[in-house]
């Protein structure tokens, strides 16, 4: 009988934590670094949140008073198209470039591809935002400094981005993907929205901590429950 000792080599399924980690910032890595040479997302997305937040500015031609209380609106109105923008073009050029099956085919778990994704598209979408808030401060006379603010925007784009890196995966297969993700996308966050618009505009008019700490939970639980989701469907999402 062979009584060579076996070795212990980790499954594909199974692999140790530090290199699924790897597997997971090395395409985040990769979608930075293509973006830094080409500036093609980062660009559109800008242009477009700034010409969203121009027509608000025209449109909307109100006092002080009366723009404080649209600001949130306005803000996550302006967040949600450049992040949708944003969400489909960084699927699309993946599989354009045949990029997409080479991930596939990759000796990784397939949920290192979906949070190496969602990575670089929440660094997209908040380098739009980073600059689309002193943009809005300035146009509209309104301080948008608020620690409180920032941190809305954070968890808000956490789940927007948890929920769009999915469903943008499954709409890149299709031919119509421009028009389905908005579609699929916009009902499921519909709660991330909500909550993000009454929690920025509580901090904005300086409301107290106990009227706007429920928008806060259903932000943070909104996002726990669908980056769980999403880690677990995302295999059967990808399969052709």
């Amino acid at each position: 009988m062979d009584k060579t000792p076996l070795t212990d080599t980790p499954s594909p399924i199974h692999r140790p934590p530090s290199n699924y980690l790897r597997a997971v910032l090395a395409i985040a890595w990769k979608d930075l670094a293509a973006e830094m040479r080409s500036r093609e997302l980062l660009s559109s997305m800008l242009v477009f949140a700034v010409l969203v937040i121009l027509i608000f500015y025209f449109a909307l031609e109100l006092d002080v008073k009366a723009r404080t209380g649209i600001t949130a609106g306005a803000l996550w109105v302006t967040f949600a198209f450049a992040g949708t923008l944003g969400l489909n073009r960084s699927m699309a050029v993946e599989k354009d470039r045949g990029c997409l099956d080479g991930l596939l085919l990759a000796p990784v778990d397939r949920s290192a591809i979906y949070f190496g994704k969602a990575i670089s598209n929440l660094a997209f979408m908040l380098i739009v935002e980073a600059i689309v808030l002193p943009v809005y401060s300035l146009m509209y006379n309104v301080n948008l400094f608020n620690l409180g603010l920032v941190g809305v925007t954070l968890l808000g784009s956490v789940g927007y981005v948890a929920v769009g890196t999915l469903l943008a995966a499954m709409s890149v297969q299709t031919r119509t993907r421009d028009v389905l993700l908005p579609i699929l996308l916009f009902p499921l966050v519909i709660p991330v929205l909500v909550a993000a618009v009454k929690a920025s505009s509580g901090f904005l008019l300086g409301l107290e901590t106990s009227e706007i700490l429920p928008w806060l939970n259903i932000l943070f639980v909104y996002d726990l429950i669908f980056i769980a989701v999403a880690f677990m469907v995302f295999d059967y999402v990808v399969e052709e």
